[in-house]
């Protein structure tokens, strides 16, 4: 039988982490068990004092709490690293930055009220944003507008408070 040495390496490379956090563990908690007091305010200076200590020993200990402690120190690491490592922000995993493309008139028109173009306020020559209900819930979008121009130059007047056409009414009435 022969051992696959690159699952070996992979495998060791991906646990080795927590088997140094479990041996850790073990001794911090070697010296919290064996430092003086009855209570956690006793003992909290006897183990800072005696950590140095059970750190210079080479081999774990064998007391089932101290092999507990790491082995509870290894899994919360590793529930730290996977939950880090899970990614809940909207990034488009696996594709480069400057992927966007240009879009067409097939993006557009989920936006755009086609049935009655009056009911769209229009954002370029081709393209229009409905101000009505949309055609489905997941193409809303936010319907401020900025008008931008000078004192005197007619930004109430003509899109603020403009009437719209009776033909247009009559149009989208249907």
């Amino acid at each position: 039988m022969q051992i696959d040495t690159r699952k070996l390496k992979k495998l060791t490379i991906r646990y080795l982490p927590y088997a140094i956090f479990a041996y850790a563990g073990n001794l911090i908690g070697y010296a919290y068990r064996t430092a003086e007091g009855n209570g956690f305010q006793e003992k909290i200076l006897p183990f800072m004092q005696g950590l140095g200590a059970a750190f210079a020993r080479i081999f774990p200990s064998l007391h089932p709490l101290d092999i507990l402690f790491g082995l509870v120190l290894a899994g919360v690491m590793r529930l730290v690293l996977y939950i880090k490592s899970k990614n809940k922000k909207k990034y488009r995993q696996g594709e480069e930055y400057g992927s966007a493309v240009w879009g067409g008139e097939k993006d557009i028109e989920p936006y755009m009220d086609l049935s009655c173009p009056e009911n769209n306020v229009i954002l370029t020559k081709t393209e229009s944003l409905t101000m009505g209900a949309p055609s489905a819930p997941k193409f809303a979008r936010n319907k401020n507008i900025l008008v931008i121009g000078g004192s005197g130059s007619g930004k109430t007047r003509f899109f603020c408070e403009a009437e719209p056409d009776a033909d247009a009414l009559l149009l989208c009435s249907d």
